[in-house]
């Protein structure tokens, strides 16, 4: 067979194309000759030693490493430009080093060996730590003579520190493969002779060829889908993950090499521009932009890539928070305005996948059309449909030719429409068409028919129609809904540099959409019941769904994106055809969508004024069903993990205070009738102690107490302190898993002194707890009753008896002086807190605040959350002469926010600005990691 670079021509066209080696490299001064220099030390029939040949490849091999890292890094070329110089230096390497290998170890006479690049690196791309993936190519059987050669190669390159994928078949045995498993076959139709046999791997790809031409390519193509949509489960199913996976995540590398194979299968093509013009395989399946686009995201991705590996210093495929910064940064990304450099890299990455999600769209459909035939249109279709411009084809909706959006833009909301009140799948064609009109929507801005249709597949009609988030989905990825609604289109890949949102700001709000459908639909009833049963009892059912649709539309704008995103929604309500009344919920329910959350997570509930200050916020009933339910949506939506038990409790309760109070219920200042109706059932609890202890026990709390617990719980406090007063104890702990609430409660029984709350908080941190609350009482007795409730890693309650154990010994060692906290933090801080989560910066911040509670001071800190941080906050609060009623704990990913109700040592307030200005400072210092240490005795 012709060793020539033309291909016989009775070859079929995708055998060509991939018998075309690929362009050859550009001259650049400086290109070492990694082929000619280790000819000349390898030279043939007189090889070297082993251990010489290691040395003076593995010199080679740093050379062309170095030089491809230096240029990249200088800036001389792209990431796809040095992929395809790393891969094109390896080829000399490999093609001397095969070469030393059979002149070392000759085969026999008769014996065929050729080497050929798979994978990626048979695409003649070649990342700095990627595998490379190589086959051993033989005519038949391979012999010893030939094993030997092969295993020899593969230890070199393995001793040469390369990672290695390899196969040894004979072209029987790939062909055989080939039809079993699509991830073969496409290995080996990307298959590219480095050294060797040539006819004989000239023969094999023939023959692959004709294999799989005899066959329908539609087993390969539902194979590669499958493979898909399993990838983008595992990855996340989205582009918009703010740690996004660049290879194997929506959007990704993979995703344009998946476009890459089905359209060489099909056409026979090696690049996307072949696919644009009339005379083009397909008749032209994509335009001259869409090809450039998919051009550029190849490129822009690789880029990534390279600068990913570099600075890992491996192989690493993932976009964590660490390394943003650094690769934002290397890739020239500034702060501009008020967005810095790293959100400015993700969003520009996020718009780069998105767009080759799009092509996807546009491209996949016609390759399955150009394979398989035209779709067949249903001769069943009903008149009412074609009137209204639809088909349906192979089952699915589609277009009538010339009605598509780009010829009549309201289509694109139309179909949307006829699909979900008919039951039926958008046919790929469809997405096609609506990808490609996209641009045609912002001339429904003004056109009522297109307001009443959005509103209508954002709300449903309540009952059985309750699937929003799935066509706001659809409108997103074609780019529809940006062109729509221009203010969405600014947090379309707007990420926000921190670990509590796991996606950007137009994917989280799709997301808490679909929330608010789960619950509509009763779906939720058993996690969220009170938000699930107020659902079907709300009269602004509108305004709920398009607050919950602007809830965050301003982030990214600097400033308050509540106050700014509630004034976009008196111009945007209008628009989308809301009357004035539901429009003005809107803005306030945007303005407020955080302030039920905040008072809940970092508020003294408890106290009467947390509530009436929230009541004359919220004025009326459904107002606060509505905030409810928006609220119950929104967290749910920002992460898997955010939502818990605890947060439910609180959402739960701080309601039904407040709902109490909207009624005309007095609740919150009936204090003493409330507490007189708490012991009461208290004492029916306790029914079987004598009547002196139980009259004794029910004197010994403050108002306060009795307020802050139900009475069962107050009934376990009781039963402690009787035993501990019975064993004359100076120390009693006692652990209560609450799995319903998901936290487990620890009580600690034991004199009232200075530092006693931190160094508490401390013993739990060494055990390994995370405090969510704390109420800290002291009673008439002067014994301290300090309750926490914490939580394990996961976010659910610790339960194991092992785990309560130690908790109670941790915190008896603490106590008693035989356990050092600032040691023990100090272990716990360097195993927990990783690298990736040090790139996140989280400023200190203490806010002091004399108006929130008639009683107390409310001192709010923000800060990196740690372990130990809440020992050293409260340290340094009690270093300043301060007593600490309640603490309330919240963490935002990193970020932890605690908020301390405390007054000075006559019961007051602090109000003295030289008293608060050093409290801040000491505050700030802890913050910082300069904590103060609380010795037992102080």
């Amino acid at each position: 067979m012709s060793n020539s670079t033309q291909p016989p021509r009775d070859f079929p066209p995708v055998m060509q194309a991939a018998m075309i080696p690929p362009p050859p490299q550009e001259v650049v001064i400086g290109r070492p000759d990694i082929g000619a220099e280790l000819a000349r030390a390898l030279p043939r029939g007189n090889p070297p030693s082993r251990d010489d040949a290691l040395g003076i490849v593995r010199r080679q091999l740093a050379r062309l490493q170095t030089h491809v890292q230096t240029r990249f890094e200088r800036g001389d070329m792209s990431g796809l430009a040095a992929a395809r110089l790393l891969s094109g230096l390896m080829d000399e390497l490999l093609a001397a080093l095969i070469g030393y290998a059979v002149d070392l170890l000759p085969v026999e006479e008769g014996d065929r060996l050729a080497v050929a690049a798979t994978g990626g690196y048979g695409r003649a791309t070649l990342a700095p730590f990627s595998d490379i993936d190589l086959l051993f190519l033989t005519d038949s059987e391979p012999s010893a003579r030939v094993l030997r050669a092969v295993e020899f190669i593969l230890y070199f390159m393995w001793d040469l520190g390369l990672k290695v994928g390899h196969a040894t078949r004979s072209t029987a045995d790939c062909l055989t493969e080939a039809q079993g498993d699509s991830t073969i076959r496409t290995s080996l139709l990307d298959a590219r002779c480095i050294a060797g046999d040539r006819p004989l791997f000239a023969h094999f790809q023939q023959a692959f060829r004709h294999d799989c031409a005899a066959g329908s390519p539609a087993g390969y193509i539902a194979a590669k889908q499958a493979e898909r949509a399993a990838r983008h489960k595992r990855f996340g199913d989205t582009p918009f993950m703010v740690e996004p996976n660049i290879k194997e995540g929506k959007g990704g590398l993979r995703d344009l090499q998946t476009l890459y194979w089905l359209a060489r299968y099909v056409f026979g093509t090696f690049a996307m521009t072949e696919l644009v013009g009339a005379g083009a395989p397909g008749g032209g399946i994509l335009s001259a932009t869409e090809a450039r686009a998919c051009k550029r995201a190849w490129d822009y991705l690789w880029t990534v890539r390279f600068h990913l590996h570099y600075v890992a210093g491996r192989a690493e495929e993932r976009l964590t928070f660490d390394l943003q910064p650094v690769i934002g940064a290397r890739m020239g990304y500034t702060r501009h305005g008020r967005q810095d450099g790293v959100e400015r890299f993700m969003r520009h990455y996020f718009l780069v996948v998105r767009e080759v999600a799009r092509v996807t769209g546009v491209l996949e459909p016609a390759v399955v059309r150009a394979a398989l035939g035209p779709p067949a249109i249903a001769p069943a279709t009903d008149a009412a449909l074609l009137d209204a411009g639809f088909v349906l084809a192979d089952g699915k909706v589609l277009f009538v030719t010339g009605r598509e959006p780009l010829a009549e833009p309201i289509q694109l909301l139309r179909i949307l429409q006829v699909a979900r009140d008919r039951g039926l799948k958008l046919h790929p064609l469809a997405l096609r068409a609506m990808i490609r009109g996209a641009r045609r929507t912002a001339e429904l801005r003004t056109d009522p028919r297109a307001a009443a249709l959005f509103l209508d597949l954002l709300c449903g009609d309540g009952e059985a129609r309750q699937d929003g988030a799935q066509w706001l989905a659809i409108l997103n990825e074609t780019g529809a809904l940006g062109r729509y609604l221009p203010d969405w289109r600014r947090i379309v890949g707007q990420m926000q540099f921190d670990s509590y949102h796991v996606y950007t700001v137009d994917m989280h709000t799709i997301h808490a959409i679909g929330v608010l459908n789960a619950i509509e639909r009763g779906e939720l009833s058993e996690i969220v019941p009170v938000a699930s049963g107020l659902a079907h009892h709300v009269q602004s059912r509108r305004a709920l769904y398009v607050a919950l649709l602007l809830h965050d539309i301003a982030k990214g704008r600097g400033g308050d994106h509540s106050e700014i995103g509630a004034e976009l929604a008196l111009t945007i309500g209008p628009a989308l055809g809301l009357d004035p009344e539901e429009t003005e919920m809107v803005s306030w329910l945007v303005l407020h969508h955080l302030l039920l959350s905040q008072t809940a997570f970092s508020r003294d509930i408890d106290d009467p004024k947390t509530i009436l200050d929230l009541a004359d916020v919220v004025q009326s009933p459904e107002r606060l069903r509505l905030l409810l339910i928006l609220t119950v949506s929104d967290i749910r939506a920002v992460s898997p993990k955010v939502w818990n038990g605890w947060k439910a409790t609180l959402l739960r309760e701080i309601y039904a205070r407040v709902a109490e109070v909207l009624e005309g219920g007095l609740a919150t200042t009936e204090r003493d009738a409330r507490v007189s109706r708490v012991k009461q059932m208290v004492a029916e609890l306790l029914s079987d102690w004598p009547d002196s202890e139980r009259d004794d026990f029910l004197n010994m709390g403050y108002p306060g107490y009795w307020l802050g617990f139900d009475p069962e719980s107050i009934a376990r406090h009781g039963r402690m302190i009787r035993d501990a007063r019975h064993r004359d104890a100076p120390l009693t702990v006692a652990a209560e898993p609450l799995p319903a609430r998901s936290v487990t409660e620890v009580v600690v029984y034991t004199a009232d002194h200075a530092g006693l709350f931190s160094r508490i908080a401390g013993a739990l941190a060494v055990a390994g707890a995370t405090i969510v609350d704390a109420r800290i009482h002291t009673l008439t007795d002067g014994m301290a009753l300090d309750t926490f409730w914490i939580q394990d890693a996961g976010g659910g309650s610790l339960e194991s008896p092992h785990r309560l154990a130690k908790i109670s010994a941790v915190i008896e060692q603490v106590m008693s002086g035989r356990l050092r906290l600032a040691t023990e933090i100090e272990k716990a801080t360097n195993s927990v807190v990783g690298g990736r989560m040090r790139a996140i910066h989280v400023p200190p911040r203490v806010v002091v605040d004399n108006s929130a509670s008639n009683r107390h001071t409310v001192i709010e800190v923000n800060g990196r959350d740690r372990p130990g941080l809440l020992h050293d906050v409260t340290a340094a609060i009690t270093s300043q002469g301060l007593q600490i009623a309640s603490a309330h704990i919240t963490t935002y990913g990193v970020r932890a926010v605690d908020v301390f109700y405390v007054k000075d040592v006559f019961g007051l307030k602090v109000q003295n600005e030289r008293k608060l200005a050093q409290l801040r400072g000491v505050l700030i210092e802890a913050l910082a990691g300069r904590p103060y240490e609380v010795t037992a005795a102080s």
